[in-house]
Parts: structure tokens; sequence; C-alpha cells
């Protein structure tokens, strides 16, 4: 009977493990989103119809939820983690700290919202991602510049930004027209992590500081050092974004109608929506995911790729790189893919020409040089997702028969000793018979 209830609750987990991410096809994806409140499955629930609407299948969950787990039978049951509870001070269930960053370190994707009562737990999680939120815990974005005017009156800490990160692939290739309406915490990129990237900077004029106080001391954050929204994109291509702002993602902001401070121009929608949208295709890999796939190698006028390669061969190299588009595998096009034939250093650096249409192929002589070799392809983009292939060759010199009988640069040589015999023939002669 035991055995017989675990195949039975391995059966009714076989759906969820079997339409778990995959890098060759990533879709069909869950991801578990944990709540303060349930409330806000419907007061964002644009941003999560949006996600749905994409092929995600969304299980909510309160952060304290005593059933929380990430994976079973040490298989992950979601592909992505939303964590949509600023003021968590512990997680429920088998779900902590740890098991967060292990998530991400397995691969997985993340998004962090924060608000104004971030708690230490949240702040810690994004801390370990290389953002630091302002430590006062009452300090919030001001900007007396960039802020939203509503009516007659403004929020100054209701900010207007649209200063975003240049990149097509990250933030989409259509151009965010509106600002975007920003409500919560500021945070700083930390100088040790070289990952992470700002994608919604503060203005110059902003500060992180206690709307409701006086100041005695300057701010610790100001201008430009205040990120906003932030994202990271590990070394195992698990991607993270981290924003210091929950009410961002929530129906009352994608709605909302925008005017800057100083501004005649009015929005009738702010650009949050598109933001966001655009930013989370990103984030679960529905753009800038690339896969690399046929990678082969053999000499010039063959076809099968050989065990051993000999000094000064001539060889041909070619990869296909193709690039997921949210539906199906697209041809990735770019000048600046590159190989390396690899002993302790590159002997050869070439550029691969490609055909427009995924392949990309480069030839060259392998050197004299002999040993062990490694042809890499180390390939890091800015929003794109890394190729790093290598695969090893030996290269062996010439055998003895294989030389040539009459080597060009030798000729001078030749000369010599021919030259030498006949200069001696000619002096035997004349010493011999000479009177």
């Amino acid at each position: 009977m035991p055995s017989l209830s675990v195949l039975v609750t391995l059966i009714s987990l076989l759906p969820l493990l079997c339409h778990s991410f995959s890098p060759e096809a990533p879709t069909n994806r869950r991801l578990l989103v944990l709540l303060d409140d349930l409330s806000l499955q419907s007061s964002h629930s644009i941003f999560f119809h949006s996600l749905i609407s994409r092929g995600f299948d969304l299980d909510f969950k309160l952060a304290d939820d005593p059933t929380l787990s990430l994976q079973r039978y040490n298989q992950y049951l979601y592909d992505g983690l939303v964590l949509f509870s600023p003021t968590a001070h512990q997680f429920g269930g088998a779900l902590d700290f740890q098991a967060v960053l292990d998530f991400v370190d397995s691969g997985h994707d993340l998004i962090l919202a924060a608000g104004a009562s971030a708690s230490d737990l949240v702040r810690s999680i994004s801390r370990q991602c290389g953002v630091d939120f302002d430590e006062d815990p009452s300090a919030v974005v001001i900007d007396h510049n960039n802020y939203a005017v509503l009516g007659t009156q403004g929020d100054h800490t209701l900010i207007a930004s649209d200063d975003f990160i240049q990149s097509d692939v990250i933030l989409g290739k259509n151009k965010i027209e509106a600002p975007v309406l920003f409500k919560g915490i500021a945070h700083s990129l930390s100088a040790s992590n070289s990952l992470v990237l700002k994608v919604l900077s503060a203005s110059p004029s902003a500060y992180s500081a206690n709307p409701n106080a006086k100041l005695s001391y300057p701010p610790s954050l100001t201008g430009s050092a205040i990120s906003l929204v932030s994202v990271l994109q590990a070394r195992n291509n698990a991607r993270i974004l981290i924003s210091g702002s929950v009410d961002m993602f929530s129906n009352q902001l994608f709605k909302s109608a925008v005017q800057k401070a100083g501004s005649s121009r009015k929005y009738e929608k702010s650009g949050n929506e598109q933001f966001v949208t655009e930013l989370s295709k990103w984030i679960f890999h529905e753009r800038g995911h690339l896969k690399a796939v046929n990678v082969r190698h053999h000499k010039v006028g063959e076809t099968d790729e050989p065990a051993i390669y000999r000094i000064n061969d001539d060889l041909d190299y070619s990869i296909e790189i193709y690039e997921w588009s949210g539906k199906s595998w697209e041809p990735y096009v770019a000048g600046d893919v590159q190989v390396q034939f690899f002993m302790m250093s590159p002997y050869v650096l070439k550029t691969l020409a490609t055909d427009q249409k995924g392949l990309y192929h480069t030839s060259f002589k392998v050197p004299d040089v002999y040993g062990v070799f490694q042809f890499k392809v180390e390939y890091n983009r800015l929003g794109y997702t890394s190729l790093s292939l290598s695969k090893q060759i030996p290269v062996r010199p010439f055998q003895h028969n294989e030389y040539e009988r009459f080597i060009t640069t030798a000729f001078p040589y030749y000369g010599a000793s021919f030259t030498t015999m006949a200069g001696f023939f000619i002096f035997s002669i004349d010493f011999m018979y000479y009177k």
C-alpha cells in the first residue's frame, strides 16, 4: 500500500514536471506568485492576465502559506517566482531565504517587488542579487521636478520617470512614449556585482528620504545613483527583476493618466503596462533567449568530422544560432560572433560570417603547433543569454612520410651543397693535373 500511494503521488506530479521550463522550448511555464494579501490578485489583475494570456500557469498563494514548497522529490515544481510580498518577514512551509537563492542558482527566474515597508527578508534577497535598498525603512523616492501632476496638485513621491535603459532586447522595439509612474523605495547597485543593470533610473533631482520628516542630514541616495527598477542576468542565465514598488504593477497606475510637472504634454495612459509587460517578456525568456545547435568542423573539401587534425590543415567551422521569439525559434543575426582555436591562449580568433538564416561559418588554417586544442565560442551580449561552447580536438605534427621530398625554402641550401661538390671536383682535377 505505501508503494501504491507513492506511485499515485508521482503520477499526479507528472503533468507539473513535464511542463517545466526547457531551454529547447521555453513554453507552458508555471509561476508561483506570493502575495501579502490576496486582494493584490484583483488590484494587479492586468499584469497577471497578461502573463496568463502568454501561456503562463500562475499559482497564487499567501507568503505565509504553510504548504509552500518550490520542489518535491528533488524536482522543481515552478519555473519562475513572483514575490509581491514586501512585508513578509518569513515565508511559510519549506520556503525560506536560502530556498529562494537556490531556486535562482538552479537557473530559474525571479521578480521581486518591494515597497515602503520592505522587510529584512526581502532586503536580504535583494542584497544577494546585487541590489541595496535604502537602509532607512521610512524613506521613499522624492523628486520635486519629475513628479506626476494629478489635477491641480502633485504628489512629489509619485515619480514620473522616462529614463529607460537603451536596449531593444530588454524593453522591446516599440518605444515607450509615456513616463512610468513609480511610488516606492530607492535602491542602488552593488559595486561588486557587474551583472546588475538599471532599467529605470531616477532623475538627477531625486533623493531618498522620509517625506514626513525634516531632513537633518544629507540623503544617502541621491540623483542618478538611485535605481527604480533593476535587472540581473546571472551567469547561469537566470533572470531577476527587482523593483522598489509593488504599486508600479497595479491596475490603478496602469490605467492612470500622467503629466510631468512643468510639462504641458499629458498622456491618457502611463507607460507602466507597456514597460512591465515588455520587461516581463525578457525576464521569462520570451525574448533574448539564444540556443546553439549543429556545431560542425571538418577539413576543407570533406564533410566528416575528423578525430584529429594535422598542423597546417585547412578546416571549416560552422554553428547555428537561434533566438526564441515567444512562439518559435527564429534565426539570430549578428556580426559579432567569434570562435577561438584555443590552447592555453587563442592561437586563432575568427569572426564568423552569417547567411542571415542562423548559420555562422568560417575557415582557417590549423596553427603550426601541435597539442590539444579547443574550439571555443564565448558569446556575451547585453540582454541575451550567454553561449559557452567548447569542443576538444588534438593536433598532430607531420609524420615522417608526409614531408615534401624537396622543400622550396631549402633550395638555397641544395644549391650550396651542389656548388660545394662541383667546386671540390674542379679543385681536385686542377690539383692533380696542374704542372
